[in-house]
């Protein structure tokens, strides 16, 4: 065990906390964690030690502004070898953006050191009369003391209000200089490093590598490096036609245009090589797209023909692919065959992989811990210079410890799980099983239908009368009834075959959807819920559906696939699944905790919150709008958790809306139960950590606000509790011994840690409540931003872990805390609503002007409608 964290040192910091005068911006540390079986845990944190010294921080502006991130990486290259420059080269590192960091001063001009950059890429000789000439100024900016960072890491409490994040990212830049030289960087702290022995072909004319993940982090007494592997999709080198086909044949036909936007081609059919970006893919094929050309007397010609005249060559994709256009701007293309298009190597994929090559990347990826932890100590560290003699660390006086950090952790024990009829035995993956058991609260189903989608589906039911599905719906009623929901008539069943899928046509299946709408409202009476076969996995039969019955026929919908429902294998599990989801939609408790496990939330009227914001991603529409999901619970049964939604900015990530959005869920709340809440917990979803602060300063505001309110003279003031829940973060943890570890490898359920890799002085824990079931699990980081019930660390630790076995629709506990895995449930069925808008970017477009952010917004309005149906907005209709 790391000696930093004995116990009398731990002791004496929570002393030091707890003799404060002065509040920080977030609620210190109460305590630590005591309940549960004490274990350790390695963790993938190496050590960092550095010198007492100072940094100096420089700012440089570039003239004109390099967008395009290659260029600027290209100019800062050049900058290094710049005759003016040289003399500060082997003492400083940069972030090939805005800032330098240098290990001594650096005698500037008084108006900083301006240098003069003709631009030309690797490949060239050298600039011509053509080349961009960019002008770097650069200037000091402040001085870094690597003293003040001590006493934050400390826990000196004067340094409490210490922003260390000045010096954090000059760390980062310096770690990152020798991998942004030796691999590519893709996204914020991540490399990866090509090797054809390791990579893995997903199809689709992708591969996936593997690389690592770098953050530094300030622990307590310590200066840490969190290392993590990572993987993720790169063009394969090769043509571009080929490619095209390769991701047609995978399913991504409406995706060309999204697939080979941006990406960097050679071409020679000129008889030399020539580097382009692709702007735009075509509307039509290469015998189809014709253009203008002087050089032949201004005729119309094809540019089929045109390459047949000009270059002899005859094209083999003239019909079965669109041409792309490379030329200045996507409103001004050159047209070019993609056949005479080369992709060049080391490209990251942006845009969403088809559902084969999303499979193949999971499986690849899912590595049991040992591996994970092995590659992380052994290639890892190398692979990112930090036991790497070439690297900047040397001239920074910084190195790296070899073993990962050893951390104390505890294994809370599992609640008891509470039925209507019968007893359930948790078993170590935090999971159990429905057999002679029957909800606490079963509705009974009445008045319900069975739509049959056929959609040319080799596992398609033939209808109503189709001796398969009626043996299904049998034995679906039949674990119905033993779970306790009284079937109380047979299912009307629809049959609708959608009309076929045609390329470039309908793209959207509006047809096949208003083929469905019809089919559902033939029904007669309406029904309350209806169970959907569906053909396949077609995305937009399933957002267009959900859209449909939300919005507008407000009808809930349970939907599962005819392939999957048909196989016996796991049959009965299977029904069960349906039967959770169709009790919870409606209203129905499929099962609660022991009294003692709920005890804190029962002493006072309490009210658990959960939020969420979802933004656009790759192959949206510009403009097109985030989602806000706000859900609450109802009652002391903390079983339902119907939602507010909203549109708001586009990846604006503070809820616009939250004040009324809060008090909707209030006034449910007070309807169902007859009061207001006393205590309110609030957990938020989503915020990465540079934003923490933020929604103490923008959202806890606006939900105080919507508390006052809802009593007339704003009397009504709750104790309210804000918590950060994150799972986007690289900590992992791997046991020492068999006592902490499941059958993989994995921490135990229930382990929690919040010593030595968490943070110095604010209120924060990681937790996997959940069994793993494939790969290395991920816990997730519960952070405390505010904090008016004065929770003890046992006390939320044992309240996070219990209700995470509160999830409605599963029998096992779930990775992250139920109300807010409900919100980013809810953002994902708001996706739906607005599905045309976050795949138009991959169907591509005829060339006129894009339209503008505002008119997008007004189509998404317009999808959106009225919003939620007056029956299912009191629900859990997003489950």
């Amino acid at each position: 065990m790391d000696p930093r964290l004995d116990e009398s040192t731990q002791n004496a910091l929570i002393g030091s906390f707890n003799r404060m005068q002065i509040r920080g911006r977030f609620p210190h540390r109460p305590g630590w964690g005591t309940a549960g079986t004490p274990v350790t845990m390695r963790t993938n944190h190496f050590a960092i030690t550095y010198p007492a010294a100072k940094l100096y921080d420089y700012t440089v502006k570039m003239e004109p502004r390099a967008k395009i991130r290659r260029i600027r990486k290209r100019v800062w290259q050049l900058l290094e070898d710049a005759p003016e420059f040289l003399p500060f080269k082997n003492h400083i590192v940069h972030d090939s953006g805005a800032r330098i960091i240098s290990s001594r001063y650096l005698p500037l001009p008084p108006n900083g050191l301006n240098v003069s950059i003709r631009h030309y890429d690797e490949d060239e000789d050298g600039p011509d009369e053509h080349s961009v000439i960019y002008t770097l100024n650069i200037t000091f900016n402040t001085q870094l003391d690597t003293n003040d960072l001590n006493c934050y890491l400390s826990g000196d409490p004067q340094f409490r209000e210490f922003d260390p994040l000045p010096i954090i990212s000059a760390l980062n830049i310096i770690l990152a200089h020798y991998p942004s030289r030796n691999g590519i960087n893709v996204g914020r702290n991540r490399f990866f490093f090509p090797d054809p022995t390791t990579s893995k072909s997903l199809g689709s004319g992708l591969e996936a590598l593997k690389g690592y993940y770098s953050s530094v982090r300030p622990t307590f007494r310590q200066l840490m490096v969190n290392v993590n592997s990572c993987t993720t999709a790169f063009y394969k080198e090769g043509n571009l036609a080929e490619a095209m086909l390769e991701f047609t044949r995978s399913g991504g036909v409406t995706r060309l245009a999204s697939y080979a936007k941006g990406v960097r081609v050679q071409t020679s059919h000129l008889g030399f090589r020539q580097k382009k970006t692709i702007r735009r893919i075509g509307e039509f094929s290469a015998r189809e797209q014709s253009f203008v050309c002087e050089e032949y007397g201004n005729a119309t010609i094809t540019v089929e023909e045109y390459f047949r005249r000009k270059y002899d060559i005859a094209l083999q994709h003239a019909t079965d692919l669109p041409v792309v256009g490379v030329g200045p701007s996507a409103a001004k293309p050159v047209w070019l065959p993609a056949e005479v298009c080369w992709i060049l190597p080391h490209q990251p994929f942006r845009g969403r992989l088809p559902d084969d090559a999303t499979t193949s990347m999971i499986n690849y990826a899912c590595n049991f811990p040992h591996v994970n932890a092995n590659n992380i100590v052994h290639q890892g560290l190398q692979h990112l210079g930090l036991q790497n003699s070439a690297s900047a660390l040397d001239e920074f006086g910084i190195s790296v410890g070899r073993e990962m950090a050893v951390v104390p952790g505890r294994i809370l024990p599992p609640p008891a799980i509470m039925y209507g009829r019968g007893q359930v035995r948790v078993d170590d993956r935090a999971s159990w099983n429905l057999r002679e058991v029957q909800f606490i609260d079963p509705k009974p189903l009445r008045n319900w239908a069975v739509l049959v989608i056929r959609d040319g589906g080799r596992s398609d039911f033939l209808g109503p009368h189709d001796p398969n599905l009626i043996n299904i719906l049998n034995g679906f009623t039949t674990v119905c009834n033993r779970s306790g929901m009284t079937v109380l008539s047979d299912p009307a069943v629809a049959t609708v075959t959608l009309p076929p899928k045609g390329q470039g046509v309908d793209p959207f299946r509006k047809l096949a959807i208003e083929a469905i709408r019809g089919a559902l409202r033939s029904i007669r009476p309406k029904p309350t819920i209806v169970l959907v076969m569906l053909s396949n996995g077609d995305k937009y039969i399933y957002t267009g559906l959900k859209s449909l019955c939300d919005l507008i026929l407000d009808v809930h919908t349970v939907c599962c696939h005819s392939q999957k429902i048909r196989k016996e294998k796991g049959q009965l599990q299977f029904f069960a699944n349906l039967a959770l989801k169709i009790n919870m939609k409606l209203g129905g408790v499929n099962h609660t905790l022991d009294h003692d496990s709920l005890r804190w939330l029962l002493e006072e009227p309490t009210i658990m919150f959960g939020s969420d914001v979802t933004h656009p991603s790759p192959g949206s529409l510009k403009g097109t709008p985030s989602i806000a999901a706000v859900v609450a619970s109802i009652d002391d049964k903390f079983a339902h958790y119907p939602a507010s939604l909203r549109l708001q900015e586009s990846r604006k990530e503070m809820i616009t809306d939250l004040s009324l959005m809060v008090q909707e869920r209030l006034d449910q709340y007070r309807v169902t139960s007859r009061k207001l809440p006393k205590r309110i917990i609030f957990f938020r979803d989503g915020v990465s950590e540079g934003q923490f602060y933020t929604v103490i300063q923008e959202e806890l505001p606006k939900i105080k606000d919507a508390c006052s309110r809802m009593v007339a003279g704003g009397g009504y003031r709750p104790k309210i509790t804000m918590c950060i829940a994150g799972k986007r973060h690289h900590t992992r943890f791997y046991p020492t011994n068999e006592a902490g570890s499941d059958m993989n490898g994995n921490p135990r359920a229930g382990t929690v840690v919040d010593r030595g890799v968490t943070a110095i002085y604010d209120f924060d824990f990681f937790l996997q409540a959940h069994g793993g079931l494939q790969g290395t699990t991920r816990p997730t980081h519960y952070y405390v931003v505010h904090d008016e019930n004065s929770f003890t660390a046992d006390a939320l630790q044992r309240l996070t872990n219990a209700t995470s076995y509160m999830f409605g629709r599963a029998t096992r506990a779930v990775s992250l805390i139920p109300p807010a895995y409900y919100a980013d449930l809810a953002c994902e069925r708001g996706r739906c609503y607005i599905h045309e808008l976050l795949t138009a970017g991959e169907i591509g477009s005829d060339g006129a002007a894009p339209p503008t952010d505002q008119q997008v917004f007004e189509d998404a309005e317009r999808l959106w409608g009225q919003g939620i149906g007056p029956n299912l907005k009191k629900t859990m209709f997003y489950l």
